[in-house]
């Protein structure tokens, strides 16, 4: 059984990847925090009781679950609410919402580098982050539980709900369509 101050070290120690993982999936800051944030809920309330050694499967299993979910909700919203114009402003000034300009997450380094390398290194880690986010859902969910979460092939299979040879499939996938859009935009890693 696992004891409060297990649990909380436990998920302290998953949130940040957690919620990186959520962001590739859901592409929204703010959906990705609910999410973690019901994952943990659950966790918390329902398998609080589990061994420790349990705690991280059970965990990737119901942020699957809760990812699933967030997207069978935003399916369902945009069969009901189809067009985006009804939710423009109806401000008189005529302000367009700009999601660029809404959506920024500066980054601090705590390294010191030349301005040159931290823009060189951000622009190739943007690129990165785009070409995971162009992945089909199925191979990026792989790809981020095997090389972002460091799970192995059998945990990630039971956290997916498929099996080993289907994880491995979506991984080879994952890695071989990742390295043919990085070489194309010439980064070279």
């Amino acid at each position: 059984m696992a004891t409060d101050r297990e649990l909380s070290d436990f998920l302290q120690s998953v949130e940040k990847r957690a919620f990186k993982r959520t962001v590739y999936h859901v592409r929204e800051e703010e959906s990705a925090l609910d999410i973690v944030q019901d994952s943990m809920m659950k966790l918390a309330e329902h398998y609080g009781d589990k061994p420790p050694n349990e705690l991280p499967m059970l965990f990737q299993r119901i942020l699957s679950n809760c990812t699933l979910d967030w997207f069978r909700r935003q399916k369902t919203r945009n069969a009901l609410f189809s067009n985006l114009s009804d939710f423009e402003s109806s401000s008189e000034d005529g302000g367009d919402f700009d999601l660029l300009e809404t959506y920024s997450s500066p980054e601090h380094s705590q390294q010191v580098e030349s301005a040159e390398d931290a823009t060189r290194r951000a622009q190739v880690l943007r690129e990165i982050e785009t070409e995971i986010m162009e992945l089909p859902a199925r191979q990026r969910e792989a790809f981020l539980m095997r090389y972002w979460e460091d799970m192995d092939v059998a945990e990630t299979a039971a956290a997916m709900g498929c099996s080993e040879g289907s994880v491995k499939t979506h991984c080879s996938r994952a890695v071989a369509a990742l390295s043919k859009a990085l070489k194309a935009k010439g980064i070279q890693l």
